[in-house]
């Protein structure tokens, strides 16, 4: 039984019965039968059906944000953002779609000629986190549908609700049968799944764990993943930069769904002529976040997704302290029964602890002085994972520097890092490996068949 709860109470949303081993062998029947007719699908009918699931997950913003704010905290503002946010991504590759898969044509050096075609493969299985339940599974949905394959999700336990609203916008929509199904399981099954041939891949967001378990899986059985498993990435500052933009960006890096974000800036980088001027700006905005109704417009930010996230969180502050750093403020519950945490700095934090390398999954930030520009990077590097990062710098040279040295997927410069769907996303090191979105995340999961031609 899979139990729901709401994190900003404590209570109980809704009860879930978890398929059956007979139910999850239908599932993958029924994915097998449509795989084989939507592979045959025209280009027209795959791009309509994007555009339609834009325009439903639009009429229904509301119905689909209050589910996710009930279930995992988000604030309701941010929920409307979320959805407005899938349904460009169906728009995206609804009207951008059909030239990526073109066929590619090369001259030989004998005469000849090849092409190179774009192919559908089969079932995928997304596992998926509850952070941005609604975003992380349209960034695998929207390209599965365009490619001709066909989608298996089993989403995050504590966002059930959610992963059952998107069938019913999937079946609201007009989408034939089987070509995207909800799987109200545990992980338990997932290995099984896995192993089934007819599961031709997997993409995970979520922990290291949970991609390690599906990595090696995948690996046993020779099938392609992608990994995006988030990160600590850095938000540099340096003297040339906008230093109230900076401190605007950097709290809404950190408070951005009440810090439970893979790519928003979680270790503040400064350089130390700017640092302690950064620091009493940045302390003062973030004295004035305020945790509370994430149901009301006006809240900066709801309650954690869940009690065990709040004290996983709360333990890794603690841990932190112990390895003497300091915890200037912030950190701080309540006495409600919601899952409520305040926003806080950490300072001091020793390179080679524990806190240094990991994620905190909530709104403390880690700040940290930087003597010149090597040394922003050599702390920007200096963690286990690759995600993205921010810089803040109006030199030419400094952020050219940036972007070839810091070790991650993406940067964004003196900007707030986010995704978009004509741009690749993922990242390298223990972030994971290959890219969603644009033509990249479309191409992941196709067979790109090489077809060799008389001259």
């Amino acid at each position: 039984m899979i139990t729901t709860r709401n994190p900003a109470t404590g209570e109980e949303l809704d009860r879930y019965e978890e398929l059956t081993r007979h139910e999850i062998e239908a599932k993958l029947a029924t994915a097998t039968v449509a795989f084989g007719e939507w592979r045959l699908s025209p280009i027209e009918r795959r791009t309509e059906l994007l555009e339609k699931l834009a325009e439903t997950y639009e009429a229904n913003e509301e119905k689909l944000a209050r589910q996710a704010t009930l279930e995992m905290g988000k604030t309701i503002a941010s929920a409307r953002a979320e959805v407005q946010k899938c349904a460009k991504l169906f728009r995206h590759y609804a009207q951008e779609g059909a030239p990526m898969l073109e066929p590619l044509s090369w001259q030989l050096g004998d005469g000849g000629r090849a092409e190179g075609r774009w192919l559908p493969q089969g079932p995928v299985l997304a596992v998926m986190p509850w952070n941005f339940p609604y975003w992380q599974v349209v960034r695998f949905l929207a390209p599965t549908i365009l490619a001709g394959n066909v989608g298996l999700l089993k989403h995050a336990s504590i966002v059930q609700g959610t992963a059952a609203l998107m069938e019913e916008m999937m079946i609201e929509a007009g989408a034939p049968e089987g070509v995207f199904q909800n799987l109200a399981i545990s992980s338990d099954p997932v290995a099984d799944i896995l192993a089934d041939e007819r599961v031709v891949a997997a993409t995970v967001t979520g922990s290291e764990g949970a991609g390690r378990a599906v990595a090696q899986q995948c690996g046993k059985y020779l099938k392609k993943v992608v990994l995006e498993l988030g990160g600590s990435d850095p938000f540099i500052v340096m003297p040339s930069a906008d230093m109230d933009e900076a401190v605007e960006q950097a709290v809404k890096a950190r408070i951005q769904n009440t810090g439970q974000s893979c790519i928003c800036g979680k270790r503040m980088i400064v350089h130390t002529d700017i640092y302690d001027g950064f620091l009493d700006r940045f302390s003062a905005a973030m004295k004035d976040v305020t945790a509370g109704d994430p149901f009301e417009d006006d809240t900066d930010m709801g309650p954690l997704s869940s009690q065990e996230q709040l004290d996983t969180v709360l333990d890794q502050l603690k841990t932190a302290q112990d390895e003497g750093a300091k915890l200037l403020f912030g950190g701080e519950t309540t006495d409600d029964p919601g899952a409520y945490i305040s926003a806080g700095i950490l300072t001091d934090v020793p390179l080679d602890s524990e806190t240094a390398e990991e994620e905190i999954f909530g709104p403390v930030a880690q700040l940290y002085r930087a003597k010149d520009i090597d040394d922003a990077i050599r702390i920007a590097n200096a963690i286990p994972f690759g995600l993205g990062s921010s810089v803040w710098t109006n030199d030419d040279e400094e952020r050219e520097r940036f972007v070839r040295d810091i070790e991650a997927g993406m940067t964004a410069v003196n900007q707030f890092l986010a995704s978009a769907p004509e741009a690749p996303f993922g990242g390298v090191k223990r972030s994971g490996h290959g890219r969603e979105l644009a033509r990249f995340g479309l191409h992941e999961f196709m067979n790109l068949k090489t077809v060799m031609l008389p001259g």
